[in-house]
């Protein structure tokens, strides 16, 4: 089984693109950084050079694997900030990143899985798509893009029996927390939002540099599942409060929900969390 993992310099691409390796498939790990990827050759990985927002690199890249059995989507960044310091080109940078350049190469791969009757595609989402957080913006606004295309996009291709299937992880110890913390920050200096941006920022390079979440190791097992499994599940929500965030979301009022999510733009809880 051919298998091409994007994103796979860091995170959960990385450590998928290694668990697959060592379960025996062919794997393609791609990415901007093909450096990083470097230790990924030792698993038996091949790197290869992949900028998702352009058309060329990924021809080039496809070109590179052939033809592909599974498709495992996990380039994506995270850009917080407050709508009204966001620019609009921040904005579609961060749709091209997360979904554009997703359905590009689904498009892409669709033809010959199509035409061989078998496939699938692994979306990688977030419980981001399903809740909004405090000053989560465009990144939320990508998320919830994310989940529509694939649900869509399951229905197209079930009678072709490609499967296309969301994972869905809640808060994972890797470096997107401290990144998208400080282009929080970074927006926010100056502007109305200050003084809660940064507090909200403050509290989420705690939790990610303190790693209270979970391990990319728990979403990459999720991963391995659905390759393996023969009827996968449209949706895996995985990771640390993922469920609960889900659950909460769907059963409280939204002024509740929206109420709680601005309590963690309090500078006094920023104040207490900083001292555990």
């Amino acid at each position: 089984m051919k298998i091409l993992v994007t994103g796979a310099s860091s995170g959960i691409g990385f450590d998928t693109a290694q668990a697959l390796a060592q379960k025996g498939y062919e794997v393609y790990g791609a990415a901007r950084r093909v450096d990083r990827m470097e230790p990924l050759k030792a698993f038996g990985v091949t790197p290869l050079s992949l900028d998702v927002t352009s058309e060329e690199s990924i021809d080039a890249c496809l070109a590179a694997t052939g033809p592909l059995d599974v498709l495992v989507n996990c380039a994506g960044y995270g850009s917080f900030g407050a709508i009204e310091n966001v620019s609009l080109e921040e904005g579609r940078r961060q749709m091209e990143v997360n979904l554009f350049g997703l359905a590009d190469l689904c498009k892409k791969v669709l033809p010959g899985m199509r035409e061989r009757g078998a496939g699938r595609i692994v979306n990688i989402s977030s419980v981001a798509g399903r809740a909004c957080l405090y000053f989560g913006g465009w990144y939320h606004v990508s998320k919830y893009a994310v989940e529509a295309f694939s649900d869509a996009l399951r229905i197209e291709m079930k009678p072709f029996g490609v499967d296309v299937v969301l994972i869905e992880p809640g808060a994972t110890n890797t470096s997107w927390g401290v990144i998208a913390a400080d282009h929080l920050a970074e927006s926010s200096v100056g502007t109305p939002y200050e003084q809660p941006a940064l507090a909200e920022a403050a509290m989420m390079r705690k939790a990610f540099s303190q790693r209270m979440f979970s391990e990319p190791a728990v979403v990459t097992r999720a991963i391995c599942r659905t390759i393996r499994a023969r009827k996968p599940r449209a949706r895996y929500v995985i990771a640390a409060g993922s469920w609960t965030m889900v659950f909460w979301h769907s059963l409280l009022p939204t002024r509740w929900w929206d109420a709680i999510v601005r309590l963690t733009g309090s500078p006094r809880l920023a104040r207490l969390v900083e001292r555990l």
